[in-house]
């Protein structure tokens, strides 16, 4: 399972999955600066099962029902690296217990 880190996540939060899990960010594919629908595309069209977001915008300015992706929106009081990672293990608890929904609120 792919998972990728939108340009707005530290990209240290990536070694806080551990090594069962595939993931990338946004600057190591050379995807920053994409708007979010080009983003979205390009995630699609890669393979990625997920993408790991604190863009609450997201939600309104794309249609999320026309692509195969889930999507997790962190709802954080920042995006420091120390505040996310607790998210992080939430993340992984969501994956494995599976029925995920297209947009999964994590806090």
């Amino acid at each position: 399972m792919k998972i990728l880190l939108d340009e707005n996540l530290p990209r240290q939060l990536k070694a806080d999955f551990g090594a069962d899990y595939d993931v990338r960010t946004v600057r190591d594919m050379g995807w920053l600066g994409k708007k979010n629908g080009e983003l979205l595309g390009l995630i699609v069209f890669n393979g990625f099962d997920f993408l790991v977001t604190i863009d609450k915008n997201l939600r309104y300015q794309q249609n999320l029902d026309r692509i195969e992706l889930k999507i997790f929106l962190l709802l954080s009081i920042n995006n420091r690296r120390e505040t996310l990672q607790a998210l992080v293990e939430k993340i992984k608890d969501k994956i494995r217990e599976g029925n995920l929904k297209k947009l999964n609120e994590i806090s």
